[in-house]
């Protein structure tokens, strides 16, 4: 099944390219202001926000990356040649554009447009953007794997809801599938940017090195696929129902998603850096914890078994967390964030 993506609700999920000053330097530095001095009437600088939410983690990101962009033209004695700006807002079709757009800042300088629709795909005309952002949204898988969801298959994952424990059968479709979205986005945006566009990205990922003391980030899915089994038992959910729920969610090994970016000919890699998530932020409770997967999750689990088992299913979660405190350790919760800054080669 194509575009099932889904938008977190509330606009949950770290944007933290606001807080990273190497990555304004990045952008500042390769941000290419020749069209606009060459030109003899300045035209406006395009961008977008993939993924964007509801905000108000977008709008921090695009005053990040707007404030880069006008220190780059300054830095060369053109801030009189500082084009006007136009930001394209991104989401899927479900997301909350109202509540989005009620959100935007009041002093804003920039014109602002929503563009719904999954960036699995073209969103754009053939080199019209200068930049693009995306920030913890490339996780979420086009689709689940057809593989894990057929009964006749080696990796049909039976009494699971993701990959932790599965077979290496279920961990394989994940990566393929994983490893083909990224790459169908990769080849869409290298035809939506023109030539030297740039194209900034924070991936939540896997750490390389998971000991046996750590935890694997994946594995907080299985914590809340457990509770779902327990409903199961007690005849709350349908056993069936749940072999048919699986998470279209990774967190991909850093080294994997290195290896996709490195292997795309349209881009080259300006910048990266990638910081351990207790180098971010520290979860502060259980219940917030639970809450930060819920805003991820909702919308999922409320289409496939309905709006009434969300209240029961994450008081279940948060007491699961409080039994398991060692889940949302950022000292072994093997998260990383992956800050890229790729730029679009000539073309041919």
């Amino acid at each position: 099944m194509e575009n099932e993506s889904y938008a977190m609700k509330g606009g949950e999920g770290p944007h933290s390219y606001a807080q990273n000053s190497n990555f304004q330097e990045a952008i500042a530095k390769n941000f290419d202001t020749r069209p606009y001095v060459e030109a003899e009437h300045t035209s406006s600088i395009c961008i977008a926000d993939l993924g964007c939410s509801t905000g108000p983690n977008t709008f921090i990101a695009m005053q990040t990356i707007i404030d880069a962009i006008q220190l780059q033209f300054q830095s060369q004695g053109l801030a009189s040649k500082i084009p006007e700006l136009l930001l394209f807002f991104n989401d899927q079709v479900t997301n909350d554009f109202n509540t989005l757009f009620k959100n935007l800042p009041p002093n804003r300088k920039y014109f602002a447009a929503g563009v719904p629709g999954s960036f699995r795909g073209r969103l754009f005309p053939r080199e019209t953007l200068h930049l693009v952002h995306s920030s913890s949204s490339l996780n979420w898988l086009s689709a689940v794997p057809k593989e894990i969801t057929d009964r006749t298959s080696n990796a049909w994952n039976k009494g699971r809801i993701h990959l932790t424990n599965a077979p290496k059968e279920v961990a394989d479709a994940y990566a393929t599938q994983y490893k083909m979205d990224l790459e169908n986005f990769l080849h869409a945006r290298a035809q939506e940017l023109v030539e030297n566009g740039l194209m900034t990205l924070q991936i939540p990922a896997a750490s390389d090195i998971i000991l046996d003391s750590d935890l694997d980030p994946n594995n907080v899915f299985e914590l809340l696929g457990s509770c779902l089994m327990d409903m199961t038992k007690e005849g709350l959910v349908s056993e069936e129902k749940v072999d048919t729920f699986n998470v279209p969610f990774l967190y991909s090994p850093v080294k994997n998603v290195k290896a996709i970016l490195e292997a795309n000919d349209c881009f080259s890699i300006e910048w990266m850096e990638t910081l351990d998530i207790k180098d971010i932020f520290v979860i502060s409770s259980a219940q917030t914890f639970a809450l930060t997967y819920r805003a991820v999750m909702e919308e999922l689990i409320e289409k496939h078994f309905g709006e009434v088992i969300v209240d029961e299913l994450f008081d279940r979660y948060t007491k699961k967390v409080e039994a398991f405190p060692d889940i949302m350790n950022s000292e072994k919760l093997k998260i990383a964030m992956l800050y890229v800054l790729l730029k679009r080669k000539s073309r041919a």
